[in-house]
């Protein structure tokens, strides 16, 4: 049986890397999938991929930074097909002009809590009364290894996504007695077409990316590990940060 047969997903930033590579993967594994993107053409691209390899999809255009935003998207799934189980908050990224804490801009520091922290938390916000109304699932947020461990030149986006990991532990002991499971992947340098772009010229990224043990990630190695939390396989794990790192964080 396919793992995630019944379930009702909801992935945020689900246009491009990492995101749509979890949501196809849901679809395969049986889920009906809410596909949450801020760029309409790549965000109903996903859908249409998943809708032409035989699953169920529908696309919302989502800013997850704005409350009415994601709270109507969130909504409309649950009552579109009767309710919520999965939500996986993975809309976030830095940006090449994140800097020291001395030297970033202070509008790149405001950008990445928007996106990568306020974004996670108005998810839950919203998703969690109907997970419980649902009858229980699994929210997947996105942290990062940089919440992990000393990372210079990105003081912004690990300042956001510490925030996550945080927020991530305290939901998983609010809400557990209700049936609802939070967990975080923690992805390396994963190569989406936007962290490509993040490598070029950027030494502190490439430094980085020689450590990794096995290689870099791809986006689908995280979707993996997603799916994990969101199936029942999981059913008794929550408040984990997981590494899906290449073992850097051991080195």
């Amino acid at each position: 049986m396919p793992r995630l047969a019944g379930k009702i997903a909801l992935v945020t930033g689900a246009g491009t890397g990492i995101g749509r590579a979890t949501a196809e993967l849901f679809a395969r594994e049986g889920a009906r999938v809410a596909i949450a993107e801020i760029d309409v053409p790549s965000g109903e691209e996903t859908a249409q991929r998943i809708t032409a390899a035989g699953g169920e999809a529908m696309f919302l255009r989502t800013d997850v930074g704005e409350p009415q935003s994601i709270e109507g998207t969130i909504r409309t799934v649950a009552q579109h097909w009767g309710g919520l189980h999965v939500l996986h908050n993975n809309a976030g990224g830095s940006t090449n002009v994140d800097d020291t804490v001395v030297d970033a801009p202070l509008e790149e520091f405001w950008r990445a809590i928007r996106l990568d922290l306020f974004g996670t938390f108005l998810g839950c916000r919203f998703a969690i009364p109907e997970i419980i109304k649902s009858g229980g699932g699994s929210i997947i947020n996105m942290a990062s290894v940089v919440a992990l461990m000393g990372f210079p030149g990105r003081d912004c986006y690990t300042a956001a996504k510490g925030g996550v990991a945080s927020l991530t532990r305290s939901l998983a002991v609010e809400y557990g007695r209700q049936g609802v499971r939070v967990n975080a992947v923690a992805p390396t340098v994963t190569l989406t077409e936007r962290v490509k772009a993040l490598l070029a010229g950027n030494e502190a990224m490439q430094f980085l990316a020689a450590q990794h043990l096995h290689g870099l990630g791809q986006p689908m190695d995280m979707a993996h590990a997603v799916l994990y939390f969101a199936s029942d396989e999981s059913r008794i794990v929550t408040g984990v940060i997981l590494p899906v790192d290449s073992g850097l964080v051991t080195l």
